[in-house]
Formats: structure tokens, C-alpha cells, sequence
């Protein structure tokens, strides 16, 4: 399900004009890292979508009643901003060709069998 997202996001980025010039991995890096700050902005400022504001911007039809309900309850909220991290992370992962999924498998195993806090302080 994962890898199908992390396809679908990449298409998407490449139909838009993202991949017409030749991409190095800092740059995608640093984009995910914009998007961290993004939300960090978002927090400090107690910006943050509602389920029911999201319950209404989802159930439109039509796209230009989508887009407008998106930009007045959902643009610039923290949630939009973990949206687009976890967006870059998979476009990132489609253009590098990774099984992100497999890899979050196998990490979450991993991590169950470490000790609390992995045996850290915080």
C-alpha cells in the first residue's frame, strides 16, 4: 500500500514538472527538511486542521469547492505540513527506486527489540 503511494506521488511530481530537470538527492533532502520547519511554523502558531473541517473539505465534489474549503481550513496547518513530509519521503523513495514499505517493516520490527528508550537517556 505504501510503495503503491510512494508511485502514484512520484507520477504525480514527474506530471508536474518536478523531474523535468535532472534532481540530486541533498536537494530532495532539503526539501523534506523545509517541510519539517514548515510544520514546526505551523505548531508555534497553533495552526491545525479539525477532523470535521476535514470531514467538509474531503466531501466535496467538485474541485473548485475542494480547493476552496482547502485553502481556507487545511493550507498552512500543521497536518498539511506532515502531509508533505511524508509526500517528499515517498517521492523520494519512487525516484530512488526503494521499498519503503519493507524497510518500515523491517525497522519497526527492529525497534521492538530494542530496550526502553533504546537505551538512552531521551
Amino acid at each position: 500500500m505504501i510503495n503503491e503511494l510512494s508511485k502514484e506521488i512520484h507520477q504525480n511530481a514527474k506530471n508536474k514538472g518536478f523531474f523535468d530537470t535532472p534532481k540530486n538527492i541533498g536537494e530532495m533532502l532539503c526539501l523534506i527538511h523545509s517541510e519539517v520547519s514548515e510544520a514546526l511554523e505551523a505548531d508555534r502558531k497553533e495552526m491545525y486542521a479539525t477532523s470535521a473541517n476535514m470531514n467538509v473539505v474531503n466531501g466535496w465534489t467538485r474541485d473548485s469547492d475542494f480547493v476552496e474549503s482547502y485553502n481556507g481550513w487545511v493550507k498552512g496547518t500543521f497536518e498539511e505540513e506532515m502531509a508533505d513530509i511524508v509526500i517528499r519521503v515517498l517521492d523520494l523513495c519512487a525516484f530512488k527506486g526503494i521499498d519503503i514499505e519493507s524497510h518500515i517493516k523491517a525497522k519497526m520490527r527492529y525497534n521492538a527489540t530494542r530496550p526502553h528508550k533504546h537505551g538512552k537517556s531521551y
